[in-house]
C-alpha cells in the first residue's frame, strides 16, 4: 500500500524513472534509509517480498519498530515509479499513510518500517514508463495487563499501565491541586507499557531463544526466522565478507531446503551488521500433507543454522555468486553510502566491517577458514528463532521446537557427535505425510550431518547487541566541530549534505518514552510542512531537505540527519535556507493549530489501525518484533498501541512539545556555539562538473570550510514566527452541492444498450458496476480487508500514446504540472494539503503510456470518505494550472534526462528502449528539445481533453456501506459535467518495432568510472494482455481451430469457464495474461538455475513482462548484471535459456511451481484493497472491450487448469528470434570505451539530476537466492 510521506528521509528521484527495466533504483528505493545495513535479499524471488506498503501497525508500534523518522522535502521533488509501493512521487496532501503511517520497505527479507511525515505538495505525481518497473472529548484507557509466557530478560512484565479511572472521573478540589495532579501524571508516566497479550517467548535448556506469535493472516502460512546474532562487525581482520560467506553455503548447500521447493513454501536469507537470518515462509501443510508441516521447517532451519556442509565445490560457487553480487552493488549510491557511515562511525567498526566483504579476501578463504568461523559463532545460544502465523496450539509448537532443537549443540555436549533425530520419540505424532522423501528426511533417514561438524558449545548469547562503542554528540563539551568531509565523484549529478547527530537510543518502555516520541512526531511533522509550502519557485534554491530523527538497533544509535540536496550552482542558499528554517522552529516552536492538527492526525491513524488488529499479516508483525527486540522496546500489539496513545495524548502540553522538539534540533540549530552538541559528521557528496545557464558545463569546486561559513550565514538571518493557517472544514459546501444537484440532476443509468439494468451486483465477488447520467461509469467493493479504510482510482483513457510529435511530452509534463501546483477552485496549495491531513487522505496522479489515473485513500472516520471524493470532484472540475508549476515539472524532467548518463543501469536501458520502439519518445523520457517546445496550454488541453464522461472510469473499494457509497458517488461523480465520449476522437500515431536488420538491434554503452560494473538488457515484442499484437493479430483467431480443443466457439467470441469444459480455457478473454504470467514465472526460475547458480555468470538475472491493456503490443525483458569479463557470456546464457524451451520441454514439476507461486501471491493479495482495486480496472471500459467479471471470477481457476500445451500455446508468440530480439550491454570502468552514449544537444535549461543519498544501502547484501 502507497504511502506518500515518511518520516524517514526518502530522497526524490526522478520524474519519469521508468517501469521499463530493473536498474538499481529497485534496490535503492528499497534500502536506502532503512538504517538497518544487510546484504540485500534477492533475486529470484525478489517479486514475492517487495510487496506494497501495508498500514498494518500502530504508530506506536511502528515508532517503536524503527524510532522517529522524519522526511522534509521540497515540493519540487521529481517523481518516482509508481508501483512499489512505489517509490517516488508529489503527494496531494497527507493521509492516514502519512501521519503516523508507515511505510514498509520490504526490500530484503524484513520489511523496514517509517512512520511517516506529511508530504510535501498536492497529488502525488507517480507517473512513469512500463519499464521503470523493472527498474507506500477526553478519554479515559483502561491497562490491558496481560503477562506474556517466559517474558524475555530484557523485557519488563506488564503492570498498572494508565490513569485509574478515579483520577479521570473525580471532580473534587483535591483533584484541582496543582501538585496532586502532576502526582498522578508522574506515576502514570512512568509505569511500564503493555506487553503484547499474545506474543509467548521462551527459552531452551541449550540457550536457543524462541518467540511465538499466533496470527490468522494469511490463512494457513506462518513466517520461521532464525536469527543468528553474528554479523560482520564480528569478523576479524582477514575475515571480512566471511558472515556473508556462510549465509550463502548454509542456506544454498542444504538438501531438507531443496524438499521444502515443492510444498509452496519460499524461503531466503540475509546478512547484516550484526545479524544472519535465515526465514522460510511456508504453508502450514501441503495437500499431500495429513499434518503439520512446521516440524520440517523447523528441521530445515537446524541443518542450516547448525549443521551446514562446507563442501569445497559449494564453497566455490558461492564465492563466484559473492564476487558477482559484489561489483552488481557497487554503484555510486552505494559509495556514497559507504562514505556516510566511515564517517558517521568513524570510531568503531561499523565503518569498516560492510556485510560484502572485501573482494580480496573472499578470493582467499578455503572452507576450514569458513567452518572455523561458524564453529566460532553458530550455536544455538547465540540465536533466536521466531514463528509467527496460522498457529493455534502454542503447546504443540513448542514441543515441536524442543523436540527439534532440544538437543543440537547442546551445553552439556563435550564430544563431537552424529546430529540427534530431529524429533526422536515424537516423531510419529509430528511428521506429516509429505512428498518427495521428506518424511524419510525427518524420521527414518538417517542423518547427513558428519561427525566432524558437530562440536560443544560453552557460550551465551553476546553480551552487548551491538559490540562496539559511539562517540555521542553531547552538549556542553565546548569542543570544536570537525570540518566538513568532502566526497567528489564523476558520476555524482547534484550536491548534498548530511548534517549527523548520534545519541544513546532511548528504550520505549514506560508512557513517558511514548510521549516523548510523540511530542517529536508532531514537532518534525511542523518542519516538513512549512519547508515544503514555504519554497515554491520555478527555481527553488534547493531540491529537497530532509530530517531524519531515527533509532538503530542495527548500529546501536539513534542519528538525527538533515539532508540538504541541490544544484550545485545552489549549493550555499540551499544550506542557509535549511539551516535557516530549522533554527525558525526551534526558536519560535509549533503553534497551538499545528499541534492540534498533527496530534489529531496521529491518534486517527492509530484508531484505526488497532480496528485492523486482525489483518495484521504475520511478515509485519514478525518485522516488528525482531525490530523491537533489537532497540530494547517493549513489544504491544495495535489496540494497546492506540490505547496507549490516546492515554499520553492527554498530557501532552505545546510548552512541553517545543522544548522536546528543540532538544533534537540544537545540534543543527546552535552549530558553532560551545553549549551545542557536536555533529557528529558533516559529509558533502559533491559532483566534479556543474551545469551554468549559457555556459555548460564547468568544474564544481568547494573548501569544507566554505560549506561551514554557510551553515553560519544562515544561521544569522532574521526569523520570525509562524503565522496560523486557515484550514478548509470542506471544498464543496452544502448548499453548493444543492446547486450542482438542481443543475445537473444526477442520476444511475441503464450499463449499456444491451443491458437495461442500472446495477449489476456479482454475489461472488461482491463487486457493483454502475453508470451515471454524466457517462462516468463505476464499479465498487465493499470488504472488510481494512477496517474502516478505503480506496478508490479514476482511470481516463489515453495516457502518452495520445502525444503527437509535436506535443512529445505534453501528458506527462502535464500531469506533473497538476500536481506540482496542487490548487484547486479557491483554495491553495497549503489548505489543500491540510485538509487532506485533517482528513486523513492520500492522493495522487500519474501517468502511463496508455491512460491517467488518480489514486485516493481514505479513511471512513468524521465523513472522510465524503471528504476525498469532494477532492476529487474539484481536481475534474475545478483544478488550476499555474505557470510556476509548470516551470518546475520541465526542469524536473530535464534533470531526470541529464542524470540518466551518470548511471550505467539507466544509460543502458534508455538505449535499448530506443532501439526497440523506433526512437518513439512515448516511451522514454522527454528530451530538453521537447520541453522546450511545450507551453502551459498545450500540456493544459493535453491532460484535460481525456477527462471526458465516458472515458474516464471510477472504482472504490472498502469498508463501507451500500447507501454511504452511492451517495457519494451521486453527489460527488454524479455532478461533475457530462462530456460527450471523444474515444473515437483520440488518434494515437502508430507504434512499431524497429525492423531487421539494424545495427541496432545490439549495442553497447560504455562509462567512465573509477570501478568495473557490467550489466545487459535483452527485450523483444510480446502481445499484450489480451492476445493482440503490434501488427494487428488477434491470437484468439489464430488458436480457434486448434487440434487439442475441436469445440471452440465462433470467431471473435470469447467465454467464461462457468459451464463449459475446461479446454475452454484457450478461448477465455484472459488466456494470454494467465499463460504468459506463469511462462514468465518458469524462465525466471530456469535463468536463475542456468545463468546464475549453473554458470556462476551473474548474481542478479530476472524475466519481466510488459503486458498493456489497450495498446496492442508488450515487451518481455531479461536483466542481467556481471562483470565486464562475463557480461557478455551471460548475455548469451540468457538467450540460449530463453530460447530453449523447445529443447528442453517445460516438465510439469516447474508448471506446478509457477501456479503455486501465482497463486499464494494472488491469495496473499486479495487481502489488500489495492489489489482489488487493481481487479476493478477496466471493468467497464470501451477501451478494454475483453475484460469483463469472467477475469476475475475465473482467475484462480485458469491458473489451476493450465497446461503445458497452454505455455507452449503462449510461447510461440513471444518473439525470441534475431530479427526481433534487441539487446544492450553496458560497462563501466577505468577503461571503458571512448563510445559512450551521445545524447542530443541540451538547450539552455537548468536543474541538475537528483542523486539519492543515504547510508543503508552501502551495508546490505543482496538476498542469497
Amino acid at each position: 500500500m502507497a504511502s506518500s510521506y515518511s518520516l524517514t528521509a526518502v530522497a526524490p528521484t526522478y520524474p519519469c524513472c521508468s517501469r521499463r527495466l530493473k536498474v538499481e533504483e529497485d534496490h535503492r528505493r528499497h534500502h536506502r534509509y532503512s538504517r538497518i545495513p544487510r546484504l540485500k535479499p534477492v533475486a529470484f524471488d525478489s517479486s514475492l517480498r517487495c510487496r506494497r506498503r501495508c498500514p498494518s501497525l500502530s504508530p506506536v508500534q511502528r515508532w517503536l519498530h524503527v524510532g522517529e523518522k522524519e522526511g522534509v522535502r521540497a515540493n519540487t521533488w521529481p517523481c518516482s515509479s509508481s508501483k512499489q509501493f512505489s517509490h517516488g512521487t508529489v503527494a496531494f496532501g497527507t493521509s492516514q499513510e502519512d501521519i503516523g503511517r508507515f511505510s514498509c520497505f520490504r526490500s530484503l527479507r524484513r520489511r523496514w518500517c517509517y512512520l511517516r511525515t506529511p508530504a510535501p505538495g498536492a497529488l502525488l505525481d507517480k507517473s512513469s514508463s512500463r519499464f521503470q518497473k523493472f527498474l507506500p472529548g477526553r478519554k479515559s484507557v483502561k491497562s490491558n495487563c496481560i503477562s506474556c509466557a517466559a517474558l524475555g530478560p530484557e523485557e519488563p512484565h506488564a503492570a498498572s499501565t494508565t490513569w485509574s479511572e478515579a483520577i479521570l472521573e473525580k471532580q473534587g478540589p483535591t483533584f484541582l491541586d496543582p501538585e496532586v495532579i502532576q502526582a498522578e501524571v508522574d506515576r502514570f508516566l512512568n509505569s511500564p507499557l503493555p506487553s503484547h497479550p499474545k506474543l509467548h517467548r521462551g527459552q531452551l535448556k541449550n540457550g536457543l531463544r524462541y518467540l511465538i506469535l499466533p496470527n490468522k493472516v494469511p490463512g494457513n502460512r506462518f513466517e520461521a526466522h532464525m536469527e543468528i546474532h553474528v554479523g560482520s562487525i564480528d569478523e576479524l581482520e582477514d575475515e571480512q565478507g566471511i558472515a556473508h560467506m556462510i549465509e550463502h553455503v548454509a542456506f544454498l548447500g542444504s538438501k531438507k531446503r531443496e524438499k521444502l521447493l515443492g510444498t509452496g513454501a519460499r524461503s531466503n536469507a540475509y546478512t547484516d551488521f550484526h545479524h544472519t537470518v535465515f526465514h522460510i515462509h511456508s504453508p502450514t501443510s501441503t495437500k499431500d500433507s495429513d499434518g503439520d508441516l512446521l516440524p520440517f521447517v523447523l528441521d530445515t532451519l537446524n541443518e542450516i543454522a547448525f549443521y551446514p556442509k562446507f563442501l569445497p565445490s559449494r564453497v566455490e560457487k558461492e564465492r563466484r555468486a559473492i564476487l558477482s553480487e559484489l561489483q552488481m552493488m557497487n554503484t555510486i549510491e552505494y559509495r556514497v553510502d559507504c562514505q556516510l557511515l566511515q564517517h558517521l562511525h568513524s570510531e568503531n567498526n561499523l565503518s569498516k566491517r560492510f556485510p560484502i566483504g572485501l573482494e580480496e579476501q573472499i578470493q582467499k578463504w578455503d572452507p576450514d577458514k569458513i567452518q572455523k568461523f561458524h564453529e566460532r559463532w553458530y550455536y544455538p545460544a547465540n540465536a533466536t528463532l521466531y514463528l509467527v502465523g496460522d498457529i493455534d496450539n502454542i503447546a504443540k509448537t513448542v514441543a515441536q521446537i524442543e523436540a527439534v532443537f532440544g538437543r543440537t549443540l547442546a551445553e552439556s555436549e563435550t564430544t563431537a557427535q552424529q546430529a540427534p533425530n530431529a524429533f526422536g520419540a515424537m516423531a510419529n505424532f509430528l511428521v506429516p505425510k509429505l512428498p518427495g522423501g521428506l518424511t524419510g528426511s525427518l524420521s527414518g533417514q538417517r542423518s547427513s550431518i558428519s561427525l566432524d561438524q558437530a562440536k560443544p558449545t560453552e557460550k551465551g548469547r553476546q553480551a552487548v547487541r551491538p559490540p562496539v562503542e559511539h562517540k555521542w554528540s553531547l552538549a556542553g563539551l565546548g569542543h570544536k566541530a570537525d570540518p566538513p568531509e568532502v566526497f567528489q565523484h564523476e558520476l555524482i549529478q547534484n550536491f548534498s549534505i548530511n548534517m549527523f547527530c548520534k545519541v544513546p537510543v532511548n528504550k520505549v518502555r514506560t508512557y513517558g518514552d511514548l510521549r516523548n516520541i510523540l511530542m517529536k512526531r508532531i514537532f518534525l511533522s511542523a518542519l516538513h510542512f512549512r519547508i515544503n509550502t514555504r519554497y515554491k519557485s520555478s527555481n527553488p534554491p534547493f531540491t529537497s531537505i530532509e530530517l531524519d530523527h531515527s533509532d538503530s538497533g542495527r548500529e546501536g544509535c539513534t542519528v538525527t540527519t538533515l539532508t540538504v540536496t541541490a544544484e550545485a550552482k545552489n549549493w550555499q542558499s540551499a544550506i542557509k535556507v535549511a539551516v535557516h528554517e530549522v533554527r525558525r522552529l526551534k526558536e519560535f516552536g509549533v503553534t497551538m493549530g499545528e499541534l492540534t492538527r498533527y496530534m489529531d492526525a496521529l491518534i486517527k491513524d492509530s484508531e484505526q489501525l488497532a480496528a485492523m488488529i486482525d489483518s495484521v499479516p504475520s511478515v509485519d508483525n514478525l518485522d516488528f518484533i525482531m525490530e523491537s527486540d533489537a532497540l530494547g522496546h517493549t513489544v504491544m500489539d495495535q489496540r494497546q498501541g492506540h490505547e496507549s496513545l490516546v492515554a499520553v495524548a492527554e498530557t501532552v502540553t505545546l510548552e512541553e512539545v517545543n522544548s522536546v522538539g528543540a532538544e533534537v534540533l540544537e545540534f543543527i540549530a546552535d552549530f558553532g556555539k560551545p553549549t551545542a552538541p557536536l555533529p557528529a559528521a558533516i559529509v558533502a557528496c559533491v559532483p566534479k562538473k556543474m551545469h551554468i545557464d549559457g555556459v555548460g558545463e564547468a568544474d564544481f569546486e568547494i573548501d569544507p570550510h566554505e560549506i561551514t561559513d554557510a551553515i553560519i550565514a544562515g544561521l544569522q538571518e532574521p526569523i520570525y514566527a509562524e503565522a496560523e493557517l486557515e484550514v478548509p472544514k470542506v471544498l464543496v459546501s452544502s448548499s453548493q452541492l444543492e446547486e450542482l444537484r438542481s443543475q445537473r440532476k444526477p442520476s444511475f443509468v441503464p450499463l449499456s444498450k444491451e443491458n437495461s439494468a442500472t446495477k449489476l451486483f456479482d454475489k461472488e465477488t461482491g463487486i457493483t458496476q454502475r453508470r451515471l447520467s454524466n457517462g462516468i461509469p463505476v464499479n465498487y467493493k465493499i470488504t472488510k480487508n481494512e477496517a474502516r479504510g478505503g480506496v478508490m482510482r479514476l482511470i481516463v483513457n489515453g495516457g502518452r500514446a495520445t502525444e503527437s510529435s509535436e506535443s512529445k511530452g505534453a501528458v506527462v509534463v502535464g500531469v506533473r504540472t497538476l500536481s506540482e501546483g496542487g490548487c484547486v477552485g479557491k483554495f491553495s496549495r497549503e489548505q489543500v494539503e491540510l485538509f487532506c491531513v485533517n482528513n486523513m487522505i492520500n492522493c495522487s496522479l500519474e501517468s502511463t503510456e496508455e491512460f491517467i489515473s488518480m489514486e485516493c485513500r481514505f479513511t471512513l472516520r468524521d465523513n472522510g470518505m465524503r471528504a476525498a471524493f469532494q477532492l476529487f470532484h474539484m481536481v475534474l472540475e475545478h483544478s488550476v494550472w499555474l505557470e510556476d508549476a509548470f516551470d518546475r515539472a520541465k526542469q524536473l524532467y530535464l534533470s531526470y534526462y541529464r542524470s540518466i548518463p551518470k548511471s550505467l543501469e539507466r544509460s543502458t536501458a534508455h538505449k535499448l528502449m530506443r532501439a526497440m520502439l523506433n526512437d518513439d519518445e512515448r516511451f522514454i523520457e522527454p528530451t530538453p528539445q521537447s520541453l522546450q517546445k511545450l507551453t502551459l496550454q498545450s500540456v493544459k488541453n493535453a491532460v484535460m481533453d481525456q477527462f471526458i464522461g465516458e472515458n474516464m472510469e471510477v472504482s472504490v473499494v472498502g469498508d463501507f456501506t451500500e447507501d454511504d457509497i452511492e451517495s457519494c458517488i451521486l453527489d460527488y461523480l454524479g455532478t461533475v459535467r457530462a462530456t460527450k465520449n471523444v474515444t473515437s476522437n483520440q488518434i494515437i500515431d502508430p507504434i512499431t518495432f524497429r525492423p531487421f536488420p539494424s545495427d541496432l538491434h545490439f549495442q553497447q554503452v560504455f562509462l567512465k568510472d573509477t570501478d568495473e560494473r557490467a550489466c545487459a538488457y535483452i527485450a523483444g515484442p510480446a502481445p499484450n494482455r489480451w492476445g493482440f499484437t503490434v501488427d494487428g493479430q488477434d491470437l484468439f483467431d489464430l488458436i480457434k481451430n486448434s487440434t487439442i480443443n475441436d469445440e471452440q466457439p465462433e470467431q471473435g467470441t470469447l467465454m467464461p469457464l462457468e459451464g463449459k469444459d475446461l479446454q475452454s480455457i484457450r478461448s477465455h478473454p484472459l488466456f494470454f495474461g494467465i499463460t504468459l504470467s506463469l511462462l514468465a514465472e518458469i524462465i525466471n526460475s530456469r535463468l536463475f538455475t542456468t545463468v546464475r547458480d549453473s554458470l556462476g555468470l551473474t548474481y542478479d538475472v530476472s524475466f519481466e513482462l510488459s503486458l498493456f491493456n489497450r495498446l496492442n503490443l508488450g515487451w518481455y525483458v531479461i536483466s542481467v548484471t556481471s562483470t565486464p569479463s562475463k557480461v557478455f557470456k551471460a548475455v548469451d546464457a540468457c538467450k540460449s535459456v530463453l530460447r530453449g524451451l523447445h529443447n528442453s520441454r517445460i516438465v510439469q514439476r516447474e508448471l506446478d511451481r509457477a501456479k503455486r507461486t501465482l497463486l499464494m501471491r494472488h491469495e496473499a493479495e486479495t487481502k489488500s484493497n489495492a489489489y482489488w482495486l487493481g481487479l476493478l480496472d477496466h471493468l467497464q471500459a470501451s477501451s478494454v472491450p475483453r475484460k469483463d467479471i469472467s477475469c476475475i471470477k475465473d482467475l484462480t481457476m485458469l491458473y489451476e487448469i493450465a497446461t503445458i500445451e497452454d505455455i507452449y500455446l503462449a510461447y510461440e508468440h513471444l518473439r525470441v528470434d534475431d530479427s526481433s530480439l534487441f539487446a544492450c550491454v553496458g560497462v563501466a570502468g577505468a577503461q571503458a570505451g571512448e563510445d559512450t552514449l551521445a545524447y542530443d544537444d541540451e538547450p539552455d535549461m537548468t536543474h541538475q539530476g537528483i542523486t539519492p543519498i543515504g547510508r543503508g544501502l552501502s551495508t546490505m547484501t543482496r538476498p542469497t537466492t
